[in-house]
């Protein structure tokens, strides 16, 4: 009772520091024992603390000069930006030193633990067991911090607690704004904000002047719908994304894009900064009975890893006084994105150029590689690290990891070629680079084909990434080497060109290659944006695509180079980076944003002729079960020795691999289904 009573007290009262940083005071709302009644390996019991950061950004000082708008925001009578964010401790209960993991949340959402731990905590809000998964990160003495960086997140459903952002605003400021959208089947009416995102509204409501445009592919001229036969909608729920509505419906295979004047842009990257200052916080303070982290590191998975490469493209991973705020990072599955739209007048975070989709919205740009590359186009030499050195002229080290899915849909290969895509780029001596072949965005778990041509990959990269988590801790605390970087390279004719790709891809396995992958084209927003984020041309002017590249395939279909994953080198069928999109949802040419392909090999011999199936059968590559464990047990072992993949992972492998054999060799061909490939629930 007494514990309790004293966890009741914490929780109410508001703790004064003195300011480290930006950081004024933490006010701490909640306090409480983690997962009663379990503990973690050596870490012991954890515990759970909610609070809210309050910041003080100087407008003049030359750490924070790089926000865009800052300077637009109100001020208080010291001339400073105040503004704050919600954030979520999770901590050993005992006080012992531990590494600080920050999880930069996606849009509002903790990623971290549904990656790696395998389970996302309900409701946003992790307090039992259950939301631990298997206490990967708590076994290995993790504190992991999570905090409120963005602001376009879509109200949540009843219950949630997403990590939403208020940021300042740039009171007065006025500009054009774009909205692209499609749909997967014909509607009347259809929300114009990015994916589970919000968007700027009209200036004025109803806006007469705003304008509607449609066309087939991304690079088509726009064409103009009458003002008169559509109609702005209110939203679906309060506080939720506008919506239109067209007289004729909207219908797929159709860009359409949306464009109006809007007005108070939010100071979005207050939101880095925010970041940035609570982890120079937390570095230096001894908070609550604990003290200073003995590692500061960061995570972040698509649009979050991205949002790392924008602190690091701007400099906004060195606080006010010069110093690194973390020693290391792991960007998983960020494709190009070093250079994302996360710090730009009317940026609107949740938005993402992939094959299909918002190829205008300013999210890639160069420079993409950690080391200095040329761009034959512009002349510039450069790399996204140019800003990111400490005052010391330290650099954090640096994890890089892509999926196949991102060569084709994320321009993944730009973070080690150049521009035109003719030469291999080494990465920086602070970087490794690994592409996991075979994998697609996140582990595929659809249990259908629609709304895609194929069933969906079914490989499991989250397992390396536990390994390059610890590997990462390891090299940033204790010096030792993580394992070399692996990717796909044009040197060792692992990289190749989509063409090259189709050429090379079996036939005869039901899955036909993608016309083409993510070209994005370099853009003009006019002559402010480079240096100050403030488009003048909306939508831009395009000029030359970048060169991209995808991994080469073997003859079964399954890429080669780079992190070759146990279901690769044991393959029960062909995985792929990419997946179709089906006919009826609309753009059949294009491919998923996020997901690959699989299709298995052929149970014997006699169904492989039957079919007309090129690669050899189960049959013909393991003769028995045993024989199967025994290729999955070596090529985990192979893995284990290259440092990507841990022991404690070994039976995991195991079952995974082995429960897939035995469904494809109990499922009937004539079945189309997808169901098969996973365990029941």
């Amino acid at each position: 009772m007494l514990i309790k009573r004293k966890l009741a007290l914490l929780a109410m009262v508001s703790v004064s520091v003195t300011a480290l940083a930006a950081v004024e005071r933490i006010e701490i709302k909640e306090r409480a024992p983690f997962a009663p009644g379990v503990t973690y390996g050596e870490a012991g019991a954890y515990e759970k603390i909610r609070g809210i950061a309050y910041f003080a950004l100087d407008p003049k000082a030359a750490a924070n000069a790089a926000i865009v708008d800052l300077k637009r925001a109100p001020r208080d009578a010291r001339g400073r930006v105040l503004f704050s964010s919600e954030f979520i401790l999770l901590r050993p209960a005992g006080g012992l030193p531990s590494s600080l993991i920050y999880d930069v949340n996606n849009r509002g959402g903790i990623a971290m633990l549904g990656q790696i731990n395998g389970r996302s905590p309900a409701n946003n809000d992790p307090a039992t067991a259950a939301d631990a998964g298997d206490g990967f990160l708590m076994r290995h003495g993790f504190s992991m911090l999570f905090s409120a960086w963005t602001w376009d997140v879509a109200p949540p459903a009843p219950g949630a607690r997403p990590l939403v952002f208020a940021p300042p605003l740039a009171q007065g400021v006025k500009g054009r704004v774009q909205n692209e959208f499609t749909v997967n089947a014909p509607v009347d009416i259809a929300t114009y904000a990015g994916m589970r995102g919000l968007t700027y509204e009209p200036a004025t409501p109803n806006d007469p002047h705003a304008q509607l445009t449609m066309r087939a592919r991304p690079g088509d001229k726009r064409r103009l719908v009458p003002r008169s036969s559509w109609h702005f909608v209110a939203p679906e729920q309060a506080g939720g994304p506008g919506r239109v509505r067209l007289d004729d419906g909207f219908k797929p295979d159709t860009i359409y894009e949306l464009t109006y004047v809007a007005k108070d842009p939010y100071v979005t990257g207050a939101g880095l900064a925010g970041i940035r200052d609570l982890l120079a916080y937390f570095r230096d303070k001894p908070f609550e009975g604990a003290p200073v982290p003995k590692n500061v590191l960061m995570f972040g998975i698509s649009q979050s890893g991205r949002v790392i490469g924008r602190m690091l493209h701007d400099g906004l991973n060195v606080d006010e006084s010069g110093q690194l705020v973390f020693s290391g990072a792991y960007l998983h599955v960020p494709g190009a994105g070093g250079s994302a739209g996360f710090n730009s007048r009317f940026a609107q975070p949740t938005r993402h150029p992939s094959m299909l989709e918002e190829h205008d919205y300013p999210a890639d740009a160069f420079p993409f590689t950690t080391a200095p590359s040329r761009d034959p186009v512009s002349g510039q030499t450069a790399s996204y690290l140019d800003h990111a050195r400490d005052k010391q002229g330290r650099l954090p080290k640096l994890i890089i990891a892509n999926t196949s899915t991102e060569f084709w849909n994320r321009g993944a290969s730009l973070i080690a070629t150049t521009p035109d895509g003719m030469q291999d780029v080494a990465p920086a001596d602070n970087v490794r680079i690994y592409g996991f072949m075979g994998a697609q965005h996140y582990v595929g778990r659809s249990r259908t084909r629609a709304p895609f041509t194929a069933c969906v990959s079914t490989s499991d990269h989250y397992l390396p990434m536990r390994a390059l988590v610890l590997a990462l801790d390891d090299w940033t605390s204790k010096g030792k080497q993580p394992p070399a970087s692996a990717y796909p390279q044009l040197a060792d004719r692992t990289l190749t060109t989509v063409a090259d790709y189709r050429a090379i891809f079996p036939a005869g396995l039901g899955l036909t290659p993608p016309e083409q992958n993510l070209r994005e084209p370099r853009l003009d927003f006019g002559r402010r944006f480079a240096k100050q984020g403030i488009a003048d041309k909306v939508p831009p002017d395009s000029g030359d695509e970048y060169e991209t590249r995808v991994p080469v395939p073997d003859a079964d279909g399954n890429d080669k180079g780079g992190v070759r994953l146990v279901e690769v080198q044991a393959p029960l069928g062909t995985h792929t980076g990419w997946n179709l999109r089906a006919p009826e949802t609309g753009f059949a040419w294009a491919t998923s944003r996020f997901d690959g392909s699989f299709v298995p090999f052929a149970r014997t011999e006699a169904e492989r002729a039957v079919s007309g199936d090129p690669r050899p059968s189960l049959e013909a590559r393991y003769p028995t079960r045993d024989d199967f464990v025994a290729a999955v047990r070596a090529a985990a072992q192979r893995q284990i020795a290259a440092g990507l993949l841990l022991p404690e992972d070994m039976d995991r492998t195991l079952t995974g691999n082995a429960g897939l054999y035995d469904r494809i060799m109990q499922h009937d061909p004539a079945d189309k289904g997808c169901a098969y490939l996973y365990a029941a629930p």
